[in-house]
């Protein structure tokens, strides 16, 4: 394996037109991905389509990884595209997401041994969202932050980020918070828990619960507070059937002293 090299994971489903615009963001990134990873839970010729023509694009090795759709099993898709990586540092997010140019220059600024790391969201407007995901035209920051709701998401002052990274959202009723759409940790960590678990299907819970194990295994939360601004593209919110029975299985983990997991990434290793 390539050492202190960095993996950029985007996770997709059936959005081909919300990931043409997260490819985009991709290549103005300041420092570049050593590899990218598509985690594909499913989608249609169209998102293959679309990652063909990204590698056109670019000559960043592009692994797609693509897994029949069963219904919503990010957990399954992601660990088995980690298991592909060929870096040590895993940066994560959804393929819904537009990329501020400093994203990957911002991890990689404020990563550290024996720690993970959780960043944002900047919630874009249903109104723009559909704008942007038909035009053909570059974006330009300053559209993307004028028509973000929650604006103080969308603010970088690189200054305070390292400042505050110990202590935002790091403790108390806070401490496992976390968006899987902005994180990052370290690929032989999350071997160590074993990655996802994939009890966890359908939406809620994955992200808290691997933290969860991560500090069990003795890492420290870092948050990526005026830094790696991730512009969230507006869609219908999910189905939420098993959020009960994910969020029983999380709090399950907060109680164990186990920070290994049996159903993880550890199938899918050579």
């Amino acid at each position: 394996m390539d050492q202190k090299k960095t993996t950029l994971l985007i996770s997709t489903y059936n959005w081909h037109k919300a990931l043409r615009l997260c490819f985009d963001s991709v290549l103005v990134q300041t420092v570049l991905p050593d590899e990218i990873l598509i985690a594909d839970d499913g989608s249609k010729e169209d998102t293959r389509n679309t990652i063909d023509e990204f590698r056109l694009r670019t000559s960043i090795p592009i692994k797609h990884i693509w897994q029949e759709d069963e219904g919503f099993q990010l957990s399954k898709i992601r660990n088995k595209a980690i298991a592909q990586s060929e870096c040590d540092y895993i940066i994560q997010i959804d393929g819904d997401i537009i990329m501020d140019k400093h994203f990957i220059q911002d991890h990689l600024g404020l990563k550290k041994s024996n720690c993970f790391i959780i960043g944002s969201r900047a919630l874009l407007s249903e109104a723009y969202s559909l704008e942007i995901l038909g035009a053909e035209e570059v974006l330009h920051e300053s559209d993307l932050k004028k028509n973000t709701k929650n604006t103080l998401n969308a603010i970088r002052i690189p200054s305070l980020t390292r400042i505050l990274s110990p202590y935002y959202k790091t403790s108390g009723k806070h401490k496992y918070y976390a968006k899987g759409c902005n994180m990052s940790f370290w690929r032989d960590a999350f071997l160590a828990v074993n990655g996802y678990n994939e009890d966890i299907s359908g939406w809620g819970s994955e992200d808290e619960e691997l933290i969860a194990r991560l500090f069990k295994l003795g890492q420290e939360k870092l948050f990526l507070k005026f830094g790696a601004i991730a512009y969230h593209i507006w869609h219908p919110i999910a189905t939420r059937n098993n959020k009960e029975k994910n969020n029983l299985i999380f709090q399950k983990t907060i109680r164990a002293t186990e920070f290994r997991i049996s159903n993880g990434i550890n199938k899918y290793l050579k």
